[in-house]
C-alpha cells in the first residue's frame, strides 16, 4: 500500500466509481458468534470485493445500534474479546487481503481506556486503515486528531439528517477517508424503505465536500443500492448481514457473500 491508510481508502473507494461497480462497505460485529468465525466470515466477504471492511470492536452500551446490532455486541461480549485480539485478528486478515481496508467501528470509552497514542501505534503495526468512532464529535475529537497527526490512519466522523450543510461541510474537512452520512435519524437497522429525501439531501452534500460519500443505516435491499448509486460513492450495509449472523450462526459466511454479491449486481 503507498501513501497513508486514509488515503488509500479515499482512492479505492472512488476507483470502485471510476468502473462503475458498486462500492459497498459491510458491516459485521468481531467475535459473534464466537472468536473464530469472524476471520472465516471475513474470508467471504473479501470474496465479493468490498471497497472496505467495517469491523465492529463490542461494546456493553452502543447508543448508535439497534436492536440487531446490539444483540450482536452481547453475543460477542460473552466471549469476553480483548482489543488486542482483535488487531490480531486485523493482522491476520491483513496478511492474507492487503489489498482490502479495514475500519474499526468501535465507541470513543474503547480508545480512551486503551489510550489514544497506543491505539493509533497499534492499530497502524495490525493494518488497520482506521476508526469509524460514532459518539465521537468534531468538537471533542482533539486529543485523537493529535494522537493521529502525521500517522495517516483514516478517521470517518459521522454527520446526520439533522446536520446543516454547513456543519456537514465542516465535519468534511476533519474527515480523512470519507464522510459517513447517516440516512436517518435514529439508530441502524435494515429497513423497507429509505427516506424520500435522501437522494436530494445527497446532492446538496455531495456539492459541499471534497472527499468521497457513503451512506448508512437502513440499507439493505437491492433497490436501496439502485436508488443511491448514482448519489454516493459507497454503501454501508450492517444490520441485514449481522442479521444473517444470528440466524446462521458459524455458518453463516457463504450467506453472507450470496447477499452481498446479490446487492454488489444492482444497477442504477
Amino acid at each position: 500500500m503507498k501513501g497513508s491508510p486514509a488515503r488509500y481508502v479515499e482512492r479505492r473507494i472512488r476507483s470502485f466509481k471510476k468502473k462503475e461497480e458498486v462500492a459497498l462497505i459491510p458491516y459485521i460485529t468481531a467475535f459473534d458468534p464466537d472468536k473464530e468465525s469472524t476471520f472465516e466470515f471475513l474470508k467471504y466477504i473479501a470474496d465479493t470485493n468490498p471497497a472496505c471492511i467495517e469491523l465492529g470492536f463490542p461494546f456493553s452500551d452502543p447508543v448508535a445500534d439497534g436492536p440487531t446490532i446490539q444483540k450482536a455486541v452481547v453475543r460477542a461480549l460473552k466471549n469476553k474479546p480483548t482489543f488486542e485480539e482483535y488487531l490480531s485478528l486485523v493482522f491476520r486478515f491483513k496478511e492474507a487481503y492487503p489489498e482490502i481496508p479495514i475500519l474499526c467501528m468501535t465507541y470513543y470509552n474503547i480508545i480512551y481506556r486503551f489510550g489514544h497514542e497506543k491505539a493509533v501505534s497499534e492499530a497502524k503495526a495490525s493494518g488497520l486503515d482506521g476508526f469509524i468512532i460514532p459518539d465521537l464529535p468534531v468538537e471533542e475529537a482533539g486529543p485523537w486528531l493529535r494522537a493521529n497527526k502525521g500517522k495517516g490512519l483514516a478517521t470517518i466522523f459521522l454527520s446526520a439528517p439533522t446536520s446543516s450543510l454547513e456543519r456537514i461541510k465542516k465535519i468534511a474537512q476533519v474527515s480523512k477517508g470519507f464522510l459517513y452520512y447517516v440516512s436517518l435519524t435514529g439508530i441502524t437497522g435494515a429497513r423497507d424503505k429509505l427516506p424520500e429525501d435522501l437522494v436530494e439531501r445527497l446532492k446538496h452534500i455531495k456539492a459541499v465536500i471534497k472527499i468521497p460519500l457513503a451512506v448508512g443505516f437502513g440499507i439493505s435491499r437491492r433497490e436501496h443500492v439502485e436508488a443511491l448509486l448514482p448519489y454516493a460513492d459507497a454503501l454501508v450495509v450492517g444490520s441485514a448481514l449481522v442479521s444473517i449472523v444470528e440466524k446462521e450462526g458459524k455458518k453463516a459466511g457463504p450467506q453472507l457473500k450470496k447477499f452481498l454479491l446479490a446487492l454488489k449486481n444492482a444497477h442504477p
